[in-house]
């Protein structure tokens, strides 16, 4: 295995990046929502990723060390070698920040204060699948909701020291999921099935994490019910797809207008052609335009959330 060995506490790794990397802003995308049964930040800085991977299920913690230039990591379980090999990917080794050329100006500024924000890449596409699924039209808050309910009900106990951690279910685990236990959790129907479509074809999906932009689209929204909204935040973490735009979004095309062309309100149409010049970094670009706080004025009542389990 690369660069790790084994230990006592599990299997470890060192790694020296060779650039700016701020490990904790990388990885928090793929949190889904402050009480992700899957993740975990504690008190010393360390990430804590509950996985489900070819080799089997893992736990993987990263703590970085900015004064040696090193990133530590420990990893316990069957898939513990897998996620350890796969470190520098995940961590953005093979990202292009500076591919992304912005002119002078609040951007410029922002993208440099980001220097150490990469895309992480899981190469793991159920894993981001399932959850985007779930926050298909609905809030976060009851999305994140679902996510942790059946993770904890239908989810593998995480290996290693972490308590109450998780793994999500297999494919297979995820097609037996009785009708009313989606419906406990507060899924619906449209978004239950549509996860049982994807589950069948689970093999043939994670083969997009090796695809190309446009065929990892493509093999993706084959799926009756995957559009490329749930597509693009797929790929933006199983892929570390900088290109990736979450079209359909419910506030993203505002927050867009705003920040690169000072309008109210904006359209998916209008947005894509703002974004159209810094192909074939659009989404890297999104992103650094959330972490400036860059939003647009809000006139109408907030998405009100839909309570599926009393129906």
């Amino acid at each position: 295995m690369n660069g790790a060995v084994a230990t006592v506490e599990g299997t470890a790794r060192r790694w020296r990046p060779g650039f700016p990397l701020d490990a904790a802003r990388t990885l928090l995308p793929l949190r889904r929502g402050p009480a992700d049964p899957s993740y975990r930040t504690t008190g010393d800085g360390a990430v804590w990723r509950a996985s489900r991977t070819p080799a089997g299920v893992g736990t993987l913690r990263v703590l970085a060390r900015p004064a040696e230039g090193a990133v530590e990591a420990n990893a316990w379980g069957p898939g513990a070698e897998w996620l350890l090999d796969r470190l520098p990917v995940l961590l953005g080794a093979e990202d292009d920040p500076a591919g992304l050329v912005l002119p002078p100006g609040p951007l410029r500024d922002a993208q440099r204060a980001a220097a150490g924000v990469r895309l992480a890449r899981t190469g793991l596409v159920m894993e981001s699948l399932v959850p985007a699924i779930l926050e298909q039209k609905v809030t976060t808050r009851e999305a994140y909701r679902a996510w942790r309910t059946l993770l904890r009900d239908f989810g593998t106990p995480a290996p290693g020291p972490a308590e109450d951690m998780w793994v999500a279910p297999s494919a297979r685990e995820w097609a037996m999921v009785p009708s009313w236990e989606w419906h406990r959790a507060g899924v619906d129907p449209k978004r239950s099935a549509t996860v049982q479509r994807a589950v069948r074809l689970a093999p043939r999906l994670e083969e997009a994490s090796a695809m190309d932009h446009a065929a990892a689209f493509a093999r993706l929204t084959a799926v009756p019910g995957i559009g490329v909204w749930t597509a693009a935040e797929t790929l933006q973490r199983s892929n570390g797809d900088p290109d990736a735009v979450s079209v359909g979004d419910f506030h993203l095309p505002n927050t867009v207008g705003w920040a690169l062309a000072g309008r109210v309100r904006s359209d998916d149409a209008q947005m894509l052609a703002l974004l159209e010049p810094y192909r074939p970094h659009r989404h890297r670009l999104c992103r650094l335009l959330a972490s400036t706080g860059a939003q647009a004025p809000r006139f109408g009542p907030r998405l009100a959330p839909n309570d599926h389990r009393h129906r």
